[in-house]
């Protein structure tokens, strides 16, 4: 008995059913405890075995969360509650800064690459069983990884860097375990971790990537994966420097059981060297997607790693969707080769309109932070009512609950539309929401 509700059921989908039930009409709270296995067997008059079912089958469906001897709960925050909420109501005559998406102006043309994909797919149609990769695809990703010093590994390819990230987690780690994440860091990674079932070790950052120190105690007390943003944090546009890089090296040379996934989703529109972590440790997965460079809707990312990690994804993908579209992967060949995205244009605009918003904010006496990307994190002492107050003033950020696990709280500003007669004005705007901001470390 929980309150007012009482679990019910004979067998474990029964029982995993009443809970979901209880969790999505309030009957169970966030945060609430479940009753021992044991404890609720007894009560329905099952085995133990059967609970330890349903218990396991809410844990992989994000609903529950296991903390070892301190029970199972009700996650604290549902799976598709952080993207929710993040989808403010903008209202007429409000600019959206919050959305975190590219300058479309910045985007390149898809028609000539799309139509000589089509020409190419008419006179070589691809039908089942042929190879999941485009050959030329895998020659031009490989060359460019080489180029940055990321380890030889087999070229696979997903439907976007997320889908990457889960599928190398799902490889290799089961529901229970623990991952030590970015803070702040990328709100689908932190819903998609519990939705898995898995737990989120918190590993601060500043703006030249995850702090050693941070990652050595996550690692220490049992995470047994870590993602690294190298470049274009989100939402604080860190990047991971030299320096940094050679110190979260020797961390992870003390824990080369570690599964290492590195998110480079910053390539082709970040000018900034890359010092890839990868092949530290036994497992690793370095992931670069299209997505901000290309356009969102282009969904496409291509992987590397250790053997066994891209042998277990390409198994497992080959059961699902079988391979991302040869036709798409076509494209982006095209794409790439017709130097459709100039990198230095591209870095240069996002970096003049991160610069000049930090800068105006500094004249105002508020710190901001963007190393890289097109996003500036701000630190507020009041996240909701600088949130408010900037949405009555026109303009519409992202609060930075959604990408905090227990970092102080900020604002995103996604810079990626803003012209030189904007910055004066919003930068005004930040500083009368804000107020005050207390010296501390921002993330």
């Amino acid at each position: 008995m929980l309150g007012e509700y009482r679990i019910e059921g004979k067998r474990a989908a029964e029982i995993a059913a009443s809970v979901e039930r209880a969790v999505g009409s309030g009957g169970l709270e966030p945060g609430q405890l479940l009753p021992p296995m044991r404890e609720l067997a007894v009560q329905l008059g099952v085995n133990p075995n059967t609970v330890a079912a349903a218990y396991r089958t809410l844990r992989e469906r994000g609903v529950i969360e296991t903390a070892g001897r301190r029970g199972s709960r009700v996650r604290p925050k549902p799976a598709t509650t952080a993207r929710e909420v993040s989808r403010l109501d903008v209202p007429p005559g409000v600019r959206n800064l919050s959305d975190g998406n590219p300058d479309p102006a910045l985007l390149p043309a898809l028609a000539e690459a799309f139509a000589a994909a089509a020409a190419h797919t008419d006179r070589e149609p691809v039908l089942y069983g042929e190879a999941a990769v485009e050959p030329e695809l895998a020659r031009l990703a490989r060359a460019d990884l080489d180029a940055d010093g990321v380890p030889d590994g087999p070229v696979t390819v997903t439907s976007g860097s997320l889908d990457a990230i889960e599928r190398v987690l799902a490889a290799h780690l089961r529901p229970g375990d623990a991952i030590a994440v970015e803070d702040p860091g990328w709100r689908s990674l932190l819903d998609l971790a519990p939705a898995l079932g898995l737990r989120t070790v918190p590993v601060g950052v500043d703006d030249e990537g995850p702090l050693p120190d941070d990652v050595r105690r996550a690692l220490r007390a049992g995470a047994r994966a870590l993602i690294v943003t190298d470049r274009a944090q989100n939402p604080t546009g860190a990047a991971v420097s030299a320096t940094r890089a050679r110190a979260l090296r020797s961390v992870l040379k003390e824990h080369p059981q570690t599964l290492l996934i590195e998110d480079d989703h910053g390539h082709r529109i970040v000018d900034l060297p890359l010092h890839p972590l990868a092949g530290v440790t036994r497992h690793w997965a370095f992931v670069r997607s299209v997505a901000k460079a290309y356009g969102p809707d282009l969904r496409l990312a291509v992987f590397t790693g250790d053997p066994v990690t891209a042998d277990r994804v390409q198994g497992r993908q080959r059961l699902g969707p079988g391979w991302v579209s040869r036709l798409l992967q076509r494209a982006v060949v095209r794409l790439w080769a017709s130097g459709a995205v100039d990198v230095r244009v591209v870095a240069a605009a996002y970096g003049r309109r991160r610069d000049a918003l930090i800068g105006a904010l500094a004249e105002r006496g508020v710190p901001a932070y963007g190393r890289s990307g097109m996003n500036v994190w701000v630190p507020v002492p009041d996240e909701t009512g600088a949130v408010a107050r900037l949405l009555h003033s026109g303009w519409a950020v992202a609060p930075g609950a959604v990408f905090r696990v227990s970092a102080p709280p900020g604002l995103r500003i996604t810079v990626s539309t803003l012209a030189p007669p904007d910055i004066a004005p919003l930068a005004d705007a930040v500083a009368s929401a804000v107020g005050p901001v207390p010296a501390r470390r921002y993330m």
